[in-house]
């Protein structure tokens, strides 16, 4: 196959919600659909041990949570699926920012019952920002829940989203019969069996025909024609070149564990979504099917194995083709790399591969080398864009617990900052250090790991510290930056890569700050550039 062949059968998307929404549900489902797993994990009970097969962390199968973001790869009716599944938990929403970087699209699951929620509206946003087409799937259709309508009213009000049904529900609840699919005209019954791998779908070319009412009952028929007559008038049709530039969002509606409405969404997401999309470099828009290999790191893991202290950077492949045992250059080390055993993954199962095209994730081995946002190429000598960090929201000292195991408490530490749990800042004052985290519970996963992965413990002490912002002075060299350091000595750090930070205690010492030194910028995210996008 050719590259533009391989590139044109390519699909890579993250799998978005509040927690509880059933994502990790509907990523196991559309394994099934793909033939890619036999059987679902049990992804609620801890009591099963055999937990879902993208929750592949000690801490994540006992709080029955998803802190990590796996890589899924599957083949579906001659398309390779890239999925990314990110962790819903807030705590733990920079790493899935940063996993927004490598998709071209993404499916957002809504649970019927609640809604629209917080977590949801913060990632939509992300997407927004990004034009990132998104598709819709309402979840759960077999518990009690919201109307339809008013669910897509809801997405359209809270998501600022402008939708279009693709299927819709025959009833809720304990009254729910099946789909309707608009997208294939077709209805699918369901028989609330979620050991049937395929429900039983009929062709339903006329909804005026009496065919339905001997289907589904004469009332729910004429509910359900009323309803597909109300869409027609109130919802835009399907136009798949606004669903690309992010202006449309198609719907659909199912039950992830039940089975049911997963392949409708499968059957029209490999159809209308993107393949791998060209990506913005700080010197050049770089397009998948240029001949030249270049791909970016966006998630570092350590210890996937933890019987091999092995460490794996993810890399995207956004143009060319990626071989195994070939040179390439880190571009911020300005060194020359090769990889013997490059993997593709499915969850913590990983296989050796010789060739990747654009749109796939391949994992690295690493001995410490790479950082979240680095860059591979053949040579060129450019940065991909757009990986920042930002402001943490809970600061805490971190100390040796054990003087014993001092060297291992640092290995660990560092490790962990490289894969981005957390952010690691040193006080320029004393050297303590300090671990920023976007949530209270990674406070928890950073000690777990340090205990159980490296066989090393550490204590926290709070400090109180309002935001962390990266100092950027318009000279570094004037009186007015020296006099910012000496006044403000004590709330100063570096963070992992030199950058001067600066803690302040509260938003009126920022104001203050920044009002008394004009010459110098605070920035609540990393990379100057995108905070000015």
């Amino acid at each position: 196959m050719s590259l533009q062949q391989e590139i044109d059968r390519r699909k890579t998307f993250g799998i978005i919600s509040h927690p509880d929404a059933g994502k990790t549900t509907l990523t196991e489902k559309l394994l099934l659909f793909g033939g890619a797993i036999q059987e679902a994990g049990a992804v609620k009970s801890n009591k099963i041990k055999k937990g879902a097969t993208s929750d592949f962390m000690e801490i994540e199968r006992q709080r029955g949570i998803s802190v990590a973001t796996s890589v899924l790869a599957f083949e579906y009716e001659g398309i390779k699926i890239n999925i990314l599944d990110t962790p819903g938990h807030k705590d733990f929403a920079e790493d899935t920012f940063r996993t927004l970087t490598a998709v071209d699209s993404v499916i957002v699951v809504i649970d019927v019952a609640k809604g629209v929620e917080e977590q949801t509206e913060k990632l939509v946003e992300v997407c927004r920002m990004r034009n990132i087409p998104m598709i819709v799937f309402i979840n759960k259709l077999d518990r009690e829940g919201k109307d339809a309508f008013e669910l897509l009213d809801e997405v359209e009000q809270k998501l600022k989203l402008r939708v279009t049904p693709l299927s819709f529900p025959i009833g809720m609840g304990y009254d729910f019969k099946g789909i309707y699919n608009l997208w294939e005209k077709n209805i699918n019954l369901f028989s609330g069996d979620s050991r049937k791998n395929i429900e039983e779908t009929i062709e339903i070319e006329d909804i005026a025909s009496a065919d339905l009412d001997q289907l589904i009952g004469s009332e729910p028929a004429q509910t359900i024609r009323e309803e597909l007559e109300l869409i027609d008038q109130v919802y835009p049709k399907f136009n798949r070149e606004e669903y690309l530039t992010g202006d449309l969002q198609p719907v659909f509606f199912g039950s992830a564990l039940n089975n049911f409405g997963v392949r409708e969404l499968l059957d029209c997401f490999i159809e209308i979504a993107p393949k791998p999309q060209p990506k913005s470099s700080d010197t050049r828009l770089v397009k998948p099917e240029e001949n030249e290999f270049s791909g970016f790191v966006f998630k570092i893991h350590a210890n996937m194995d933890p019987k091999h202290r092995d460490r794996l950077a993810f890399v995207k492949i956004v143009s060319g083709i990626f071989k195994r045992n070939t040179n390439y250059v880190h571009v911020r080390n300005k060194k020359k790399m090769k990889f013997s055993s490059p993997n593709a993954f499915f969850a913590e199962k990983k296989q050796i591969v010789d060739t990747s095209y654009p749109g796939d994730i391949v994992g690295l081995h690493d001995t410490g080398s790479f950082k979240i946002g680095d860059t591979l190429t053949q040579g060129e000598q450019m940065q991909y864009k757009g990986i920042p960090s930002f402001s943490p929201e809970f600061f805490k000292y971190i100390n040796n617990a054990d003087p014993l195991k001092s060297k291992q408490l640092e290995k660990g530490i560092d490790q962990l900052m490289d894969e981005g749990v957390a952010q690691l800042f040193t006080l320029e004052l004393n050297g303590r250090k300090v671990i920023g985290t976007v949530g209270a519970l990674q406070f928890e996963v950073i000690q777990y790991r340090l205990e159980h992965e490296y066989g090393a413990s550490c204590r926290y002490e709070n400090l109180n510290v309002h935001k962390a912002c990266w100092v950027d002075p318009l000279d570094d060299k004037s009186d007015e930056f020296k006099d910012f350091k000496r006044v403000k000595s004590k709330f100063l750090a570096k963070d992992k890569r030199g950058q001067l930070v600066f803690f302040a205690d509260s938003a009126f010492t920022l104001q203050m700050t920044q009002s008394k030194y004009p010459s110098i910028k605070l920035h609540l995210v990393s990379e100057f550039e995108t905070q000015a996008n």
